[in-house]
């Protein structure tokens, strides 16, 4: 029992972050697809129907889920038989969002949820395996809530945040006390392509609803600390972010601009990132990076053309380290959105909680 892999159901498979779960999934060593599922309009037709004149990503559907039927997301029962747990990547309302991944949780079916409904969840762990892995343990203060023994629901932080949160993880010893962050966010965090948005072409679009709050906030509640059986979020650094759409595929850049309680050189900041590593080095978990942050000297990098992909996607670029006349120092981050940034950076989690014995093989 122990030797097989767990079963895996994705939940809004056809959308354009369940379309990169169906290709990173389709050959894991761990997870094996036994669920597709999407809401009532593609129910009944196979995966291949159901994405036909839509299928997003830049390699072949899967062999091995083309013929697979896609289930309507609301047949949790069907579903939960067929699955150890799920991925969530369905389009619906926030509150809408909340209650239907409860219910699964309720259902004792684990969730791993690519969504932002649940991150301010008191009790719900948002996980970037490498910095705050120890928040999966509040998972079991939410059973209490939930009443259950298996289910519960874990998300994944904003895409934005990605580029420079771990950067700042690494220093955190030096206390950094603000920060300012402009973030140039690919289409593809639209659930977009060029072909589907032409209009992004030669345009920056200089809002994104909502992001700005996501990126100065989250990475508060991943700095947290678990008390009284919820996550309470740190008080600093102060972040102030500004946020914009540019003609970019994949990819978020950051440009960053820090202040730190302590002193520091070039030297120290750069040797502490190249060195930062998580519970996923460790533990040498199958998504994991083997470098989680790279350093570039280069004045030009990074670039997205040549360094998103590093690490198959799950590794972060940082360059352009100096200092600054109005804060202590800047840099540049990079990292890619959907893949550290979504669907890649939650099957990185479920990873996690399944060494960690939060998913279990039923």
């Amino acid at each position: 029992m122990k030797d097989r892999k767990y079963k895996v159901g994705i939940l809004g498979a056809t959308g354009m972050v369940g379309q990169r779960f169906v290709t990173i999934l389709s050959d894991h060593p761990w997870f094996q697809i036994t669920a597709v599922a999407a809401s009532s309009r593609s129910s009944g037709m196979t995966y291949e129907e159901a994405v036909e004149g839509r299928w997003k990503m830049d390699v072949p559907i899967p062999e091995q889920i083309k013929d697979m039927t896609v289930l309507n997301v609301d047949e949790i029962d069907k579903i939960g038989s067929m699955v150890d747990f799920v991925f969530s990547a369905v389009d619906m309302k926030k509150d809408e969002i909340r209650a239907f991944e409860e219910k699964y949780a309720r259902a004792e079916i684990p969730v791993v949820s690519n969504n932002s409904a649940h991150r301010w969840t008191p009790d719900v762990p948002m996980i970037i395996p490498e910095i705050n892995y120890e928040h999966a343990h509040i998972i079991k203060d939410q059973r209490k809530r939930l009443g259950t023994k298996r289910g519960f629901v874990a998300v994944k932080p904003n895409c934005s945040i990605q580029s420079y949160t771990p950067a700042l993880s690494a220093w955190m010893d030096l206390v950094p006390v603000r920060c300012a962050a402009t973030t140039y966010q690919a289409i593809s965090g639209a659930g977009k392509t060029f072909k589907d948005w032409p209009e992004m072409e030669g345009n920056i679009i200089p809002f994104i609803g909502g992001e700005e709050e996501k990126s100065e906030q989250e990475p508060l509640k991943i700095w947290g600390k678990i008390e009284d059986g919820v996550i309470k979020k740190a008080d600093g650094p102060l972040i102030s972010t500004q946020c914009i759409r540019v003609p970019v595929a994949d990819g978020h850049t950051a440009a960053v601009f820090v202040d730190f309680l302590k002193e520091t050189t070039k030297e120290e900041l750069v040797e502490k990132l190249i060195t930062y590593q998580g519970l996923p080095q460790k533990m040498e978990l199958p998504s994991a990076p083997k470098q989680f942050i790279q350093y570039l000297e280069e004045d030009a990098r990074p670039q997205v053309k040549l360094d998103v992909d590093f690490e198959n996607g799950m590794g972060i670029s940082i360059g352009r380290l100096r200092e600054d006349t109005l804060f202590q120092w800047k840099f540049v981050g990079l990292s890619h959105n959907t893949l550290r940034g979504a669907a890649g950076g939650a099957v990185l989690l479920a990873e996690l909680l399944a060494a960690l014995d939060y998913i279990v093989r039923v």
